[in-house]
């Protein structure tokens, strides 16, 4: 889950810019493939160097590519502090854009309200 102090950045042209730039020169370079194990499609831009909220601010970390990769759901999940705690502990689930939704935002069929 999107913690509070990053909702804004998260929801900022600047990110949203930077985040549909990335997945196109990933698309051009490989057709968007996740960029660990290459044979599964990408789905989430991740931060490499998780951002905090010293760094959110710097965009060398928070909007720079080299920073940047593009994953698959399930590994995003399995990045410390991003999503599955392991076994049915799910914490949150990804819109179609790939960001977070709050499991308390999630009715029983899995639909946002």
């Amino acid at each position: 889950m999107v913690q509070e102090w990053a909702k804004a950045f998260y929801r900022s042209k600047r990110w949203l810019k930077c985040r549909d730039a990335y997945i196109k020169d990933r698309i051009l370079a490989d057709g968007g493939l996740y960029e660990e194990c290459n044979d599964r499609p990408g789905y989430i831009v991740h931060h490499r160097e998780p951002l905090t909220q010293e760094t959110i601010t710097n965009p060398e970390i928070s909007l720079n590519h080299r920073n940047l990769e593009y994953v698959c759901k399930d590994c995003h999940d399995r990045f410390e502090g991003h999503g599955i705690g392991g076994g049915s502990s799910l914490t949150c689930r990804f819109d179609e854009d790939g960001q977070p939704i709050s499991m308390r935002e999630v009715d029983r069929d899995g639909r946002k309200h």
